[in-house]
């Protein structure tokens, strides 16, 4: 029964973080539909503490679902014993892996992309203005990217969870 209530709970987490993240990425889009070179104005002390903690907040929250969604994904496979066939696109895992790929590259490019452009847009890395206005065109677009590979990546995990072998 343990290993039912652990396999349920992973489930559960993987699900819920996928929709924190991914519904980020779309709230971006929906409230912001186009790239305007903007930065955040230059807020009194008071407010700018406040404005800091929270921007760490939810970008922290944002990064961290990434990595528990990657984490949880890969323990399930690995206690299936589905890990390896997923990963090398081999079998009937090769749809549910080429969506952990996806998955992965919108991992590294939140990470290594987008995340060290934020910080200097958000000021929690001294940038002068210049470079604060090059990195929103960058988190912009590398926002963009997660936001159009959410599709396939949802897409197939979802139908090669469900036995599809579009791939195979």
């Amino acid at each position: 029964m343990d290993a039912v209530l652990f396999d349920v709970t992973l489930r559960w987490l993987h699900i819920a973080c996928v929709v924190i993240w991914i519904g980020h990425n779309w709230q971006n889009v929906v409230t912001n539909p186009r790239y305007r070179a903007v930065l955040p104005s230059d807020p009194d002390d008071v407010v700018r503490d406040v404005f800091i903690a929270a921007s760490k907040r939810e970008h922290g929250i944002f990064r961290y679902t990434s990595l528990i969604v990657l984490a949880t994904g890969i323990v399930m496979l690995w206690r299936k014993d589905m890990l390896v066939e997923a990963l090398t696109l081999s079998g009937p895992s090769a749809t549910l892996g080429a969506g952990i790929w996806l998955g992965l590259v919108m991992t590294m490019n939140l990470w290594f992309v987008m995340w060290p452009h934020q910080k200097k847009v958000l000021g929690f890395v001294a940038a002068p203005v210049e470079e604060r206005l090059r990195c929103t065109r960058i988190t912009f677009r590398s926002s963009r990217t997660n936001t159009v590979l959410s599709v396939p990546t949802m897409f197939l995990m979802v139908a090669g969870a469900h036995g599809a072998n579009l791939l195979g």
